[in-house]
């Protein structure tokens, strides 16, 4: 399940307000389009056609805005074009940080008004979910069907969702704990704005060949056999749990055979060690039961799914109770302690 291509969004939010100076009130988005639209072409000409006005309605909203805040905003220099006075840049500069500042939130809360608006629509939103793979989580989400599911590595999942481009992330951290993972799970989990809820904890290990015929344990015997490893890709929770069991054996990743040999899901690695072409890799134990593999478990981690806090929870409920009925009779699952 992948995001289709992205679609005009039904709701729109834009840095908004008033910037009040003496008596002057001045709106703050028509004011920065204005000076933005003089900076960029150099000139009232160019800055008409940018903003959609005519060439004498821009000289009347200088000649206002300046009269307003009591200050040149605008220069005109015979072979230099229109140009920012110094006021003028400073004024641009600060509505700009501004932007700046509020466009992650606003694009946050553009897509949770869109998700409350949905029932007024005529073709019902689904709700984006960036999400690490995981083969349970895609089992129901698929069922459910209220989600447009793109998979992808932790990190780049909260990315996603804290800069407005997700509803949800689906995320883990290894045996360490978001608040201990650093940014960006540090970051989330720390933020009011979002709600992380535990959904399950899994069981992750080393997939082998049946049997085990190399009798690998852990990273040192990879190295020592020269076994050949699969790995999962950079950004994944499973990637950077590796990474740790390597550093905590003071192994360096060129010293495993296969280490920059990548894959996206945690079937992909076991369908290739199940095919001969590796013969270990880091992943799901629901993974190893299905492709009949070996199974060398190196612990436990929770997989959280995160969203807006003032996203309607309607539909994450329905994934968290679907997910609660069938963890007790998954191999490699089991309910957050």
């Amino acid at each position: 399940m992948t995001t289709p291509a992205d679609e005009a969004p039904v709701v729109e939010l834009r840095l908004g307000g008033f910037l009040r100076i003496g008596r002057a009130r001045i709106a703050v988005a028509e004011t920065f389009a204005l000076l933005r639209a003089i900076a960029q072409t150099r000139s009232v000409q160019g800055a008409a056609v940018e903003i959609g006005l005519s060439y004498r309605a821009v000289w009347e909203r200088v000649r206002a805005l300046e009269a307003d805040i009591g200050h040149q905003l605008v220069r005109k220099t015979r072979g230099h074009g229109t140009t920012l006075t110094e006021t003028g840049a400073a004024l641009h500069d600060a509505l700009s940080g501004a932007a700046e500042g509020v466009a992650l939130p606003i694009a946050r809360e553009a897509r949770v008004m869109q998700a409350r608006l949905a029932p007024l629509l005529t073709v019902p939103r689904r709700l984006g979910v960036a999400a690490s793979h995981d083969p349970l989580l895609m089992e129901v989400l698929a069922e459910w069907s209220g989600a447009e599911v793109a998979v992808m590595g932790s990190r780049d999942a909260v990315i996603r969702l804290m800069d407005g481009r997700a509803d949800a992330a689906g995320f883990h951290c290894g045996a360490i704990g978001p608040a201990a993972a650093g940014p960006p799970f540090s970051d989330l989990v720390a933020d009011p704005a979002f709600r992380v809820r535990p959904l399950f904890e899994r069981e992750q290990g080393f997939l082998v060949a049946p049997g085990n015929p190399l009798a690998l344990r852990d990273p040192a015997d990879l190295r020592m056999t020269k076994a050949r490893f699969v790995n999962r890709q950079k950004g994944s929770g499973t990637r950077a749990w590796f990474d740790r069991l390597l550093a905590e054996t003071g192994i360096r990743p060129d010293e495993i055979a296969g280490y920059d040999l990548e894959e996206f899901t945690h079937q992909a690695v076991a369908a290739v060690i199940a095919s001969g072409a590796a013969d270990a890799g880091l992943g799901a134990r629901a993974a190893a039961e299905r492709f009949g593999l070996g199974f060398i478990s190196v612990g436990w981690e929770v997989y959280c799914l995160a969203a807006s806090a003032s996203l309607p929870g309607e539909g994450l409920d329905r994934v968290q109770a679907m997910l609660g009925a069938r963890v007790g009779s998954v191999p490699g699952y089991r309910l957050p302690g």
